[in-house]
């Protein structure tokens, strides 16, 4: 623990550290010769680029994950996915608590700068908390997938499909093992399937929503006034989002003849669309084969991503739910910004323009380079580069086939995606010098 008490590190710092030594453990590990089915092992690039997507609970893969990787790299892509999704210093005051250490204040600060927590009073005993629902969730998911899976594949490999299932959709990851049959599947072969998708899209709801609101759900159930107004958020612009996007999807696109399903196969496709692509990264239709409007629903899906201190990335449905109260308030010309009752601050409103603006620009300079690097279509490149900054996982096919250079841009739209921008802003601003005076304001026309 002596590492994380270096008072040189702010706890911005000590994320961002904490996330590149892990992607540089987990690249080790995959370039070991039984990390790969042929023997050799992964190159550099291949294991950095793996390791990345895991660790940032991303999915973007160069190689399919069942045909290219050992059950021992499977084992190593699937521990870095609990790491990744747990967050790297859940897992430092996991290791402390057990080995009987004491947490002082420092890694309690720096705890609470890790999962957003509002304070820092009952950080550990949240901790706690985090670590026994992660656990019941995914055992709970990979019994009901077990279901599904032990009687198609045997005892043995049916089991391990279903834990590495469940811990791949309760942390957000996208990463599956579905390519047996056909290369880059995901769950296509299971869309029509309500026990595999309604089991995989509870998992993600359930890791994407956040663990302070689970926290909340669990203090105080139907009591909905009692929530923090940030879990009220959470939940509300969460199902506005899946519930428009389930109209979207079913009424403009699996309807269309061209897809040939029923109503009931539509509706299931129609909610597993509007779910996943909220930093989950499975598919269960053929994502080439969406309408141009479509790819654009779901490019939008992806860069809101999920909550602050959930397993997902994105620029989080808290920071669209100020943006859009603040719109509210300037069109009923409120001197402030309000939601259920309470009164926002001026820094919240900063803060979510910052996030919002640095998320924008890392996608649309993301997805031109990729354009520039490989002439991709602006819809496709765009496509990868929202699944990434989105830390989602969602592809069109094109990631296998990049350059090196392109998979560097996105390797590092993962990175920043998964630590967040507050987090990267805070730990490069660390350390400067705060003015200690104010410029005389001047108003600005905007609009």
């Amino acid at each position: 623990m002596s590492f994380w008490n270096k008072e040189r590190f702010s706890p911005s710092q000590i994320i961002i550290l904490g996330y590149v030594l892990l992607i540089l453990c987990g690249t080790g590990l995959l370039m070991l010769p039984w990390a790969a089915r042929d023997g050799v092992g992964a190159g550099p690039g291949d294991a950095l680029f793996t390791a990345t997507s895991a660790i940032t609970v991303t999915g973007l893969v160069v190689h399919d994950t069942m045909r290219y990787w050992s059950p021992f790299g499977q084992a190593v892509i699937l521990l870095l996915i609990q790491m990744g999704g747990l967050g790297v210093i859940s897992m430092a005051v996991a290791v402390a608590v057990l080995s009987g250490q004491k947490i002082g204040f420092r890694m309690r600060w720096v705890m609470q700068e890790s999962i957003s927590a509002p304070q820092l009073a009952g950080i550990v005993r949240l901790t706690s908390f985090i670590f026994r629902t992660v656990l019941a969730v995914e055992l709970a998911g990979a019994a009901l997938l077990a279901l599904r899976f032990c009687p198609e594949r045997g005892l043995a490999q049916g089991l391990w499909m279903a834990l590495f299932h469940a811990v791949s959709a309760f942390c957000n990851a996208g990463f599956d093992l579905m390519g047996e049959n056909a290369p880059f599947s995901s769950l296509t072969a299971y869309g029509t399937d309500p026990l595999v998708c309604f089991v995989v899209m509870l998992l993600i709801t359930a890791g994407g929503i956040g663990f302070l609101t689970l926290d909340d759900i669990r203090s105080h159930g139907r009591q909905l006034r009692r929530y923090r107004l940030q879990s009220k958020l959470i939940l509300l612009l969460s199902a506005v989002l899946t519930f428009s996007g389930f109209l979207f999807f079913f009424f403009c696109e699996f309807l269309r003849e061209s897809w040939h399903m029923s109503a009931p196969q539509a509706a299931l496709a129609a909610l597993f669309q509007s779910v996943s692509p909220r930093t989950a990264g499975f598919n269960s239709v053929d994502l080439a084969a969406l309408s141009p409007l479509s790819q654009l629903v779901t490019i939008l899906l992806m860069l809101v991503g999920a909550a602050p201190g959930s397993t997902g990335g994105g620029f989080k449905v808290t920071t669209l739910a100020v943006l859009l109260l603040c719109l509210m308030s300037i069109f009923l010309h409120r001197r402030d910004v309000r939601g259920f009752g309470r009164r926002l601050p001026d820094m919240a409103l900063r803060r979510a323009s910052g996030i919002f603006m640095f998320y924008l620009l890392l996608f649309l300079v993301g997805g031109m380079l990729l354009c520039a690097f490989d002439g991709l279509p602006p819809m496709t490149a765009f496509f990868e580069s929202a699944s990434a900054i989105g830390t989602v996982g969602l592809s069109l096919g094109a990631t296998p086939h990049l350059s090196d250079a392109s998979r560097a841009v996105l390797i590092l739209l993962m990175y920043f995606g998964r630590v967040g921008s507050l987090t990267v802003l805070f730990a490069v601003s660390s350390g400067m010098r705060q003015d200690a005076f104010r410029y005389p304001s001047e108003d600005v026309a905007v609009g």
